[in-house]
């Protein structure tokens, strides 16, 4: 299995993470929190690294859906998209909501998995 459902984008950091905000958005997703992890290790311990974005992506009808499975999911919730400078493009990728599967082993997941996935691949291959 893998980790994320990536895709490299040959546009500017800004315009990534405009293109990728607007693809969650068209499929069903809502962006609840932002880490600017280049601001915040520069400012907390004095790392310089390449842009990296952090936006923590959910979709409420699914969030409901799993959390009525299993309570415990919250903790894997919301679902991590990372939007990284990468030479002169940007990566773009998401968690696999696969892995709430694998780590839950909860039967009753699964189609929230499968909708998710699909939801999230299909938002990802957009920005390309």
């Amino acid at each position: 299995m893998n980790l994320g459902i990536t895709t490299r984008v040959d546009a500017p950091f800004g315009n990534a993470v405009e293109r990728t905000r607007a693809a969650l958005k068209d499929n069903g997703f809502g962006v609840l929190t932002e880490i600017d992890m280049q601001a915040t290790l520069k400012a907390k311990i004095g790392v310089d690294m390449e842009q990296y974005l952090i936006l923590g992506a959910c979709n409420p009808r699914l969030a409901h859906r799993a959390v009525g499975v299993d309570r415990q999911i919250g903790l894997l919730l919301p679902c991590n998209v990372v939007v990284r400078a990468d030479g002169d493009g940007v990566i773009v990728e998401a968690m696999n909501p696969e892995i709430m599967s694998a780590v839950t082993e909860e039967p009753d997941l699964e189609p929230v998995v499968v909708e998710a996935t699909r939801l999230l691949k299909a938002a990802i291959d957009s920005i390309a």
